[in-house]
């Protein structure tokens, strides 16, 4: 008898970062609909809320899949302030969150599945191969909330470790499009690296005003003093344009390397995929909680114990508009506590210009 399972999509499809929402669900949907042709015991049916992008209808439209809905998994949230917003109700109706955007680490939910990146597999190998490269003095900006705060507090921390500074560290609200303040301290200041933790559309406008600043004064070409990013893929490049070229980034995947469109787009479909595998041939398994759901189950993805997943370490430059990679790692666990040492690198040399 086949079983007919609604999940939860929670994405905003329009506000300042409906393109990397719209990327999550392409994949989820992608994956739902590959589940369904395949012979199983169960028929995964999408149940769709749409927040907006304001974070005030994150909390109550999760709560109306899991409470009036009656379902208990929902693929969705974009920002770490949404995640959050909504966790305190999954864990009041029992639900789980697979969630497939990177993040800034340092959380381990019972009700939360993260199946992107964090920060021991972006920022920190990001930053260990471009401080050798570039320099390490650095300036670092952010959109102002928890994905922005945690990413420099680490990238701080990992710059003074290696002996550099970081010149400089200014943030925007979310959707604020004032980056003259940050382009005329990085044009006073002129560090090597520029770490972009803004987010939608005020990361898209800093881009172009950087890339108006190198072409004035070659100090501040990819060549000379590139932006790095966490949080920026394919799904982002029509927006940012011309700009994005030298652009660098740390992600698990990048077009090119399979068949999805981005890292976002690949990290939801691994979600929906690895629910409906831990929810095939066992009827019932649709309303454990997520640790049960785990412990009942053969090995898959997860990790039973930070519910993160090992993924591999790509770092590429945006040339000619795609991403091209520049260095590729094995596979690490998500460790969000940042509490085993990281691989031994090989020596790099540094970039002279």
């Amino acid at each position: 008898m086949t079983r007919r399972i609604d999940i939860g999509l929670l994405y905003s499809r329009s506000g300042s970062y409906a393109l990397i929402s719209e990327a999550c669900r392409t994949g989820a949907l992608a994956a739902i609909a590959e589940v369904n042709e395949d012979p199983r015991d169960l028929v995964l049916v999408p149940v769709e809320r749409d927040p907006g992008g304001n974070i005030d209808l994150y909390a109550p439209l999760c709560e109306d899949l899991l409470a009036q809905q009656g379902l208990r998994h929902v693929i969705g949230c974009v920002t770490s302030w949404s995640r959050k917003e909504v966790i305190p109700t999954l864990e009041k109706a029992g639900g789980t969150l697979w969630y497939a955007v990177p993040y800034e680490g340092f959380e381990a939910s019972d009700h939360v599945v993260y199946t992107h990146a964090c920060p021991n597999q972006h920022l920190l190998p990001l930053l260990d191969w471009a401080l050798p490269a570039f320099g390490r003095r650095g300036y670092l900006t952010g959109s102002n909330y928890i994905w922005g705060w945690e990413m420099n507090r680490l990238a701080r921390e990992r710059i003074v470790a290696a002996g550099g500074a970081v010149l400089g560290e200014r943030y925007l609200p979310i959707g604020s499009a004032e980056v003259g303040r940050m382009i005329e301290e990085i044009r006073a200041t002129a560090p090597d690296f520029i770490l972009n933790s803004l987010i939608g559309p005020s990361s898209y406008t800093f881009l172009a005003a950087y890339r108006a600043l190198g072409e004035q004064d070659a100090r501040f070409r990819p060549d000379r003093c590139p932006v790095m990013s966490c949080n920026l893929t394919e799904c982002e490049l029509p927006a940012i344009g011309a700009a994005a070229e030298g652009l660098i980034a740390a992600g698990p995947y990048f077009r090119g390397e399979g068949r999805f469109g981005s890292s976002h787009e690949a990290a939801a479909h691994a979600a929906v995929m690895e629910l409906a595998r831990l929810l095939t041939g066992r009827p019932g398994a649709e309303r454990l909680a997520l640790p049960a759901l785990l412990e009942g189950a053969a090995p898959g993805i997860v990790d039973p114990q930070t519910h993160h997943t090992a993924l591999p370490v790509l770092i590429a430059q945006v040339e000619a508009g795609r991403f091209a990679v520049r260095e590729r790692l094995a596979p690490r666990p998500g460790d969000p506590y940042l509490t085993h040492p990281a691989p031994p690198r090989p020596a790099s040399l540094r970039v002279v210009s």
